[in-house]
């Protein structure tokens, strides 16, 4: 178990773990995120591990699920009584990265490797 260095160090509520071994993508799967005295699971995260294959189930989460959440958790927060400049460029950045992620994803589907193992 490999404990995340994070960004935010002074005001941490949360710790958040890496739970597996990382696999030939260089990526780690599992994730745990525990309270800071590391007593009480907060969560547990799974990712998507290996191509993402048509004719099979998803096996886990993708990053842009969780960065959609994220997305939508601060256009919420943004349209609530306490909107902030903060807030507001956190969100510009997810945007962003998601149209990263989804350039890659349609770059991969036009060079048809969409879905297919690497190795």
């Amino acid at each position: 178990m490999r404990k995340l260095d994070t960004i935010q160090k002074k005001y941490l509520l949360n710790h958040a773990y890496a739970t597996d071994n990382a696999d030939h993508s260089g990526a780690n799967h599992f994730y745990t995120v525990l309270d800071s005295s590391d007593q009480l699971i907060m969560g547990y995260i799974r990712f998507q591990q290996g191509a993402r294959r048509r004719r099979e189930p998803a096996n886990g989460l993708r990053d842009d699920d969780l960065l959609e959440i994220v997305r939508d958790r601060l256009k919420g927060f943004q349209a609530g009584p306490f909107p902030c400049e903060e807030n507001q460029k956190a969100l510009e950045c997810i945007e962003q990265a998601l149209e990263y992620l989804k350039q890659r994803t349609d770059s991969r589907a036009e060079r048809g490797v969409l879905g297919v193992e690497c190795k």
